[in-house]
């Protein structure tokens, strides 16, 4: 059950996190240099209002799920991540379920390529972060969800809905929807006691013909490099590389969108990440 001191450390590590440190944009009138709530609801994908109740002592039982998100967004240490899942009265995530926590390096990773669209998913293709231009050109995904059915599954989004913005042909599709459930298929080899992985599941295939049909065939197929036209509400199509890294020992995936330098592709990207930047300075004035 999360007490008055889950909230006191969670406020105390917010005051120590710049937001320049944390991806984003820093500067104007700021009466701390740590970061607004707004700011780390922002990074952990809940809601302002969540945070508020939990720094005040108002909100009971976080989820393992948001309580990663906090520690990862506030960027603990092993024992004080260790320490936030004992506060809210959880035991810490074991090598029994899918991993969720960022290493060093991956964060490392992210810091740097500020201008570049990247976002890190976990082995069932759920959304862990995403930086200013992954989300200014996917859109910003949905809040976290403490319950069974999180909008920031990939494969749920695929075959349950809303899909995404990036084009593909029919047999592109075949082949994306084969890599989606063969991933998901080792992640439940790999992972048979991830009680959350279980519920994914038994609702995909409940839900999905599609799922369930290529689920029942064991689908094989993998992700590979490719190159998408993501059809884009502000600035149009825009035609990206698309890589996907894996992070040993962890089945981190790492998405990282690129364009060819020189090309018109390569400028709309570019805007999109200043329009990105704008809206986050906007929304950060505006909350202040």
């Amino acid at each position: 059950m999360a007490t008055a001191e889950f909230g006191k450390a969670v406020r105390r590590w917010r005051d120590r996190v710049r937001p320049e440190a944390a991806g984003l944009p820093g500067g104007g009138q700021r009466r701390a240099a740590g970061l607004r709530r707004e700011e780390l609801a922002l990074l952990a994908g809940i809601s302002v209002d969540y945070v508020t109740r939990l720094e005040q002592g108002r909100a009971t039982h976080p989820s393992a799920q948001v309580v990663e998100a906090l520690a990862r967004a506030l960027r603990l240490a092993d024992e004080e991540r260790t320490h936030l899942f004992r506060l809210a009265g959880l035991v810490p995530p074991g090598p029994e379920t899918v991993p969720a926590r960022l290493t060093p390096s991956v964060q490392r990773l992210l810091d740097r390529l500020t201008e570049t669209p990247v976002a890190v998913f976990d082995a069932t293709w759920t959304l862990l972060v995403a930086n200013a231009p992954y989300t200014a050109l996917m859109g910003a995904p949905p809040p976290r969800s403490s319950g069974p059915g999180d909008e920031r599954n990939g494969v749920r989004r695929h075959f349950l809905g809303p899909g995404s913005p990036a084009r593909r042909t029919p047999e592109d599709e075949r082949a994306h929807e084969a890599a989606l459930v063969a991933d998901l298929r080792t992640a439940a080899e790999r992972y048979p006691a991830d009680p959350r992985l279980r519920t994914l599941i038994a609702e995909l295939r409940a839900g999905s013909a599609r799922f369930a049909e290529l689920w029942d065939a064991s689908a094989a197929g993998r992700h590979a490099s490719s190159r998408k036209t993501i059809d884009h509400p502000r600035v149009g199509p825009v035609t990206l590389d698309c890589d996907i890294l894996t992070v040993a020992g962890s089945d981190l995936r790492i998405m990282v969108y690129t364009a060819e330098p020189g090309t018109e592709d390569a400028e709309r990207l570019a805007l999109l990440t200043v329009l990105g930047t704008q809206e986050l300075l906007t929304d950060s004035a505006s909350e202040a």
